[in-house]
């Protein structure tokens, strides 16, 4: 834990050092391995945190999971299946296409939530 503390001081954004302190937290609280591994992703410089286009998101997301994504969502391809999807942040146009779809876009957070354990949570990066 001691490595992710000394990557996370860097960071200036507080949003995001209360993101990954509860995904710390989580991760310990409901023996978790995957929060763990998600705030490890985001105490990485910004410019290495996963940009996702939408068209990945279908090509490897299956019925009834959530698609994690540790980084930006994009509005490139296309969505024909309803999916949740989790991120740090989405831009205007795939949230359209992800909600169109009938999916859900939510925060990290709110998915820790909904599913402390982490079941059925794909990472996409």
């Amino acid at each position: 834990m001691g490595k992710i503390r000394k990557m996370q001081d860097r960071k200036t954004n507080p949003n995001l050092i209360k993101l990954i302190d509860g995904l710390l937290e989580s991760s310990v609280k409901n023996e978790a391995k995957i929060w763990r591994v998600v705030a490890e992703m985001l105490s990485k410089p910004r410019r290495r945190q996963a940009e996702v286009n939408v068209s990945k998101i279908q090509r490897y997301s299956r019925d009834g999971e959530v698609a994690l994504i540790p980084g930006k969502v994009l509005g490139t391809g296309n969505l024909d299946k309803p999916v949740t999807v989790a991120a740090l942040s989405f831009s205007e146009r795939a949230r359209e296409k992800i909600e169109s779809a009938g999916g859900r876009c939510i925060g990290i957070l709110q998915l820790i939530e909904e599913n402390p354990k982490g079941n059925k949570v794909r990472i996409i990066t």
